[in-house]
């Protein structure tokens, strides 16, 4: 790519990137994605999005990502396959440091995303899709009328839980602990959901499958014994891990690593904004990812316009 000058660069290629893409694009500016992998980001992980606007039949993520690339090209967008290095952002131009080169811009969205944390079993990848999942809320609907299971204490994952047990016959609550930590206001529903078992001081020791998960099995921490549960699938809701290693020292990071930024999603930097999953925010969607990135092009041209 001859062009290294740029006025807006978008680091990362999920919904919230791409969104903003198209925004600053069509707002006629110059602008770069860089994507490590494929459009798309974590969508690409999950076979069926069903609570996506515009989708009635639903759409896969390989789909929707491709075709939120292919709306910013439309308008001009560019996008460079690399692996983002390091980044200079506190400078004016700011500088993104590639595997592909070095590049500026006046402005950079930070949409790096944020991964879900991985019970890190050795059989785990390969069944993400075929029955190992991490968002109730993007694949609880393909388990209707049958078992699964939940691990984790949280807030994340008691609210999977209470989604879960209106939609599947039986749900697994498997916690290391003898308690959640999920607050108070989680605790009373799911008590009283007929439905949801709790396996307390549990840790997952293998999950097993045949082609697709058929069970669990669980060690108890306290005593070692072991026990083997039947379940058509399992959700992994221990937490996320923000992408955000390359900013530290720059970007203002909250204690679990999220960029701190709010509805504008500006940073402590100015011309760096934060839009998706790696900002500190309450909900994490695909919806919300995709207003973060529309939000982040109205301050960018705000910004840029503030420095003629």
């Amino acid at each position: 790519m001859a062009e290294k000058n740029y006025e807006a660069i978008i680091l990362g290629g999920g919904p919230a990137g791409y969104t903003a893409a198209l925004y600053c694009t069509r707002a006629g500016l110059k602008t770069l994605v860089v994507e490590k992998f494929s459009a798309g980001g974590q969508m690409t992980q999950t076979q069926m999005i069903d609570n996506y606007p515009g989708f009635d039949e639903g759409v896969d993520g390989f789909t929707l990502g491709f075709k939120m690339q292919n709306g910013a090209h439309r308008f001009g967008a560019e996008t460079v396959q690399a692996e983002v290095l390091s980044v200079e952002l506190t400078g004016n131009p700011k500088t993104v440091e590639t595997s592909a080169g070095t590049f500026f811009a006046d402005a950079v969205v930070i949409a790096t995303g944020a991964e879900h944390r991985h019970l890190g079993l050795p059989e785990e990848e390969s069944l993400i899709g075929k029955g190992v999942g991490y968002c109730a809320a993007c694949d609880g609907m393909f388990y209707k009328g049958r078992t699964v299971a939940v691990v984790g204490g949280g807030n994340s994952a008691a609210a999977d839980v209470l989604l879960l047990s209106k939609i599947c016959e039986k749900v697994y609550l498997i916690h290391r602990r003898d308690s959640l930590r999920a607050t108070k206001v989680y605790h009373e529903p799911l008590m009283q959901a007929e439905n949801v078992e709790f396996v307390w001081n549990g840790q997952v020791s293998e999950i097993l499958a045949d082609g697709r998960v058929k069970a669990v099995k669980i060690e108890n921490k306290v005593d070692g014994g072991v026990r083997e549960i039947p379940v058509d699938g399992v959700f992994i809701s221990i937490g996320r891990v923000p992408e955000t290693r390359l900013f530290q020292g720059q970007v203002a990071l909250d204690d679990a690593g999220y960029i701190i930024a709010d509805e504008s999603t500006c940073t402590n930097l100015p011309g760096v904004f934060a839009a998706g999953d790696v900002r500190t925010k309450a909900v994490r969607q695909i919806v919300t990812a995709a207003a973060d990135g529309a939000t982040a092009s109205y301050f960018v041209e705000k910004y840029l316009a503030s420095r003629n």
